[in-house]
């Protein structure tokens, strides 16, 4: 059995710049930061960044270039690739990237979030495409363990 799947969850290193390929298909190529704090053998404080590269296509990636500027929280689920071409000066070069699937936007900072050039338009009916998640409307998620269609109790959970 083989699986390449990719879940990042990260900040966008500059806005995104949204392309139109010859045929007509809209694309967007963006890099997300993540990074990783840990403790090293005598205590101190560790930090790394990783930088990585992401492409996102069709309606994905024009609603995600809508919503989306540097600094951005967003959620990241694709496959990775590793793509091949030649340079200019004839040389063999590689990049392996995350092909996004699903994209999901993480929450609004208190300055709007949306760009002063283009206009807002939050998407009607999200259900036309089912990859797009918009952002929730609650800051605070609200799990009902009382609700009547679950057989779930209280006292079955774990933790």
């Amino acid at each position: 059995m083989n699986l390449n799947k990719v879940f990042i969850i990260g900040r966008l290193t500059a806005d995104l710049q949204l392309k139109t390929t010859p045929s007509g298909q809209s694309v967007s190529s963006f890099s997300v930061a993540t990074n990783r704090v840990w403790n090293d053998k005598s205590g101190a404080k560790q930090e790394s960044t990783e930088f990585h590269n992401v492409v996102v296509w069709g309606k994905q990636a024009e609603v995600a270039s809508q919503f989306l500027t540097k600094g951005s929280l967003v959620m990241i689920e694709g496959h990775l690739q590793t793509r091949s071409w030649t340079d200019k000066q004839s040389q063999t070069r590689k990049t392996t990237e995350i092909v996004c699937e699903r994209i999901q936007f993480g929450p609004r900072s208190s300055g709007g979030g949306n760009r002063a050039d283009s206009s807002f338009s939050k998407p009607t009916n999200p259900s036309q495409n089912p990859n797009i998640d918009v952002p929730p409307q609650e800051d605070i998620p609200v799990i009902d363990l009382e609700g009547d269609k679950e057989d779930i109790k209280p006292e079955d959970i774990p933790f």
